[in-house]
């Protein structure tokens, strides 16, 4: 057993420094990040010179930056232990010094201090007014549902299937058109493409579509024409529901002309793994509302019973019971007291039945939030008297 131990030390020693490593350039890259945004500040910049000038990693710039920063506001240097001196401190006093801090002057702490209160404060980088779409929040069922007509949805080409050999961008996206076109009501809305050209309306860019290189980026991202032209397909059409589905430079070329996005009620986009995009664009396509269609609103709280998969919904229980041979998957809808929910109908007047089978069990939960926004949305029937 110990000479297996000791066979594998070289190769966890070896991936723990690969781990660390990336951890390294990922903070790097961040700060980087966080400068160019204009979202860093002085210390940010500090730990970046010391990689640069120093060849520090991240933790030794991290110790420099504070070196620099505490000579830069006037603090106190801190005190180190006396005897052998580590890396750490080393490029502490080392940032220090370059910061305008001298140990060995004893009125040094009260000079610096004098001269960080005669400098004039930076100019903060002033907050954009509304938000970018790169800020929005992902989409959730705990929004209004809205009707197709005043919903807008934007999408980047890779979403729409031009990817790969065509598009070479190193971005996880998802394609979401086949869901959209599923969508029953989903030519109501308005849907505008990113790509090479510019801000293009879907059954444009279904007939030729460039992809968006970098060359292309820059141009468009400082062409103003372009805003004016995202604001052209949207005049004339007012909206309740926003969803960006788009990563990388064609999130980063809408957020450069979001000026022309108007705000509304409820504003979202697609983000992280290709699964979670998908599952984030069926839960935004679950809230459209077709024409002559009514749902119910609110937040499906989903939870596992020893049985199978509940959802509820305001005062009704979906549930799921069980596979029935010959029949298919049982669904049942209840209301307090475990009672079926029976006497219910449209506002079309058609009855609603709180008991009903499926043959795929991969549809379960869809099925489950469909028969609860129907309930949700639904009257009670009156009942005849009883005799």
């Amino acid at each position: 057993m110990r000479d297996r131990a000791a066979a594998l030390r070289p190769v966890i020693d070896a991936m723990r420094a690969v781990t660390e490593a990336e951890r390294h350039m990922r903070n790097f890259a961040f700060t980087a990040a966080q400068i160019g945004e204009g979202k860093a500040g002085p210390r940010e910049a500090a730990i970046l010179r010391a990689r640069d000038l120093h060849g520090y990693d991240w933790d030794l710039a991290v110790r420099y930056a504070s070196g620099w920063y505490a000579a830069h506001a006037g603090w106190d240097p801190e005190v180190h232990r006396p005897g052998n001196q580590s890396a750490a401190d080393a490029a502490y006093d080392q940032g220090f010094r370059v910061g305008g801090g001298n140990r060995d002057d004893p009125f040094d702490t009260a000079r610096r201090a004098l001269s960080a209160t005669c400098e004039p404060e930076q100019r903060r980088i002033p907050a954009p007014a509304r938000p970018r779409p790169s800020d929005w929040g992902q989409p959730t069922d705990a929004a209004l549902p809205v009707r197709w007509v005043r919903r807008l949805l934007i999408l980047g080409a890779p979403e729409i299937g031009i990817a790969g050999d065509l598009a070479k961008t190193p971005i996880s996206s998802a394609v979401l058109l086949p869901a959209l076109v599923a969508a029953a009501g989903n030519e109501d809305a308005l849907v505008i493409v990113i790509s090479g050209d510019g801000f293009i309306p879907l059954p444009d860019a279904m007939a030729s579509l460039t992809p968006l290189s970098a060359g292309a980026f820059a141009k468009l991202a400082a062409d103003t024409g372009q805003t004016a032209t995202l604001r052209g397909l949207l005049e004339g059409r007012e909206f309740d529901d926003i969803l960006a589905a788009a990563q990388g430079p064609y999130l980063a070329l809408l957020d450069a002309h979001a000026s022309a996005i108007p705000l509304c009620r409820t504003m979202a986009r697609t983000r992280n793994s290709v699964l979670l995009q998908k599952a984030q664009f069926r839960t935004w396509i679950g809230r459209g509302i077709a024409a002559g269609q009514s749902v119910g609103a609110g937040h499906i709280r989903w939870g596992k019973a020893i049985k199978g998969l509940t959802g509820r919904l305001g005062e009704f229980t979906a549930r799921y019971t069980g596979k029935i041979p010959g029949r298919g998957h049982r669904i049942i809808v209840e209301v307090a007291a475990s009672a079926p929910a029976s006497g219910y109908a449209t506002a079309t007047g058609e009855p609603l039945e709180w008991e009903w089978f499926i043959s795929n069990r991969a549809q379960l939960r869809a099925a489950m939030a469909a028969r609860l926004r129907a309930f949700g949305a639904a009257t009670r029937l009156l009942h005849p008297k009883e005799r």
